[in-house]
């Protein structure tokens, strides 16, 4: 991921030091700024391939700079660096336009791998390909194929697999999930959502108890891991 462009926004000292030193010796390229308007500034002026964003920030709050970002039109991948790891915190980000959550302390090379991956995903568009262990998605086809032969969908399911496949990598909100997938109908709740993967686990993951594409974050929803099986 050499020349890759980071932009930390932190206002712990040794945190951000520790960060900076530890991207920067990886070969990125990176900005940083220590407070909420600071980081807005330097997301905007400088379009970096992806941020890392505090959430409790002097001036500013993390949650306000993934809302301004979004709202601007920004799409690089927010990952949400937190001492808060209740559900409804980490739902409030997510449904802001962030990407992930990490909660501190965490470990630097799961966060650098984190990056690494979301870096390392193309998003995948309309009449694109999604390939995913012996899997290949076809989006403009309609098609979902398993060592060249077609793996029978309910319509849901594919919509499903395909919202999955769009945000590789992100940790999804159920209500989202619902929102996305089903619309706003009032006469479907969340534990549709859990069904529907439940049955789409079945026809893709090896061991659906065990599932390495589709998993589960507890109190939150799901996370599409495409390269899970690596």
């Amino acid at each position: 991921m050499s020349g890759e462009r980071i932009l930390i926004v932190e206002d712990e000292p040794v945190l951000m030091r520790g960060l900076k030193d530890t991207f920067i010796s990886r070969g990125f390229q990176v900005a940083t700024a220590t407070d909420g308007a600071a980081g807005l500034v330097a997301a905007v002026d400088g379009n970096p391939d992806l941020i890392l964003l505090d959430i409790m920030l002097p001036k500013v709050n993390g949650y306000e700079v993934c809302r301004s970002l979004r709202e601007r039109g920004l799409v690089m991948p927010v990952v949400m660096l937190t001492a808060k790891g209740q559900e409804e915190d980490i739902i409030l980000g997510l449904n802001l336009g962030a990407d992930d959550y990490v909660t501190k302390p965490f470990r630097i090379g799961e966060l650098v791998a984190r990056v690494n991956a979301f870096l390392r995903r193309r998003k995948v568009k309309a009449g694109a390909v999604c390939v995913f262990g012996r899997h290949r998605l076809d989006v403009q086809a309609h098609k979902l194929f398993r060592d060249g032969r077609e793996i029978e969908l309910t319509a849901k399911e594919f919509r499903l697999l395909e919202y999955f496949a769009e945000r590789a990598g992100r940790a999804l909100a159920r209500n989202d999930i619902l929102n996305g997938v089903w619309g706003h109908s009032v006469m479907v709740t969340e534990r549709s959502i859990d069904r529907c993967v439940a049955t789409l686990r079945a026809k893709i993951e090896p061991d659906p108890h065990h599932p390495i594409y589709i998993q589960t974050i507890r109190d939150i929803g799901y996370r599409f891991e495409p390269g899970g099986d690596v």
